[in-house]
């Protein structure tokens, strides 16, 4: 699965918000595609990382 910087970059705030830390805004549309591929997901709490998305995030190797 090949995600742009953008979509990348707001994967790595979800899993970053997820841990409890302070993060910079998420674009909607890079959110939204991560919904698209089941990687995010929308909650009454706002964006939140899926379990895929955070397998994802941790295949790619990136922090």
């Amino acid at each position: 699965m090949t995600l742009t910087p953008g979509q990348r970059a707001a994967l790595k705030n979800l899993a970053r918000k997820k841990s409890g830390e302070a993060v910079d805004w998420i674009n909607i549309g890079d959110a939204r595609a991560l919904t698209d591929q089941g990687l995010a997901e929308r909650t009454s709490a706002g964006w939140v990382i899926t379990p895929a998305g955070a397998a994802a995030l941790a295949a790619s190797g990136e922090p």
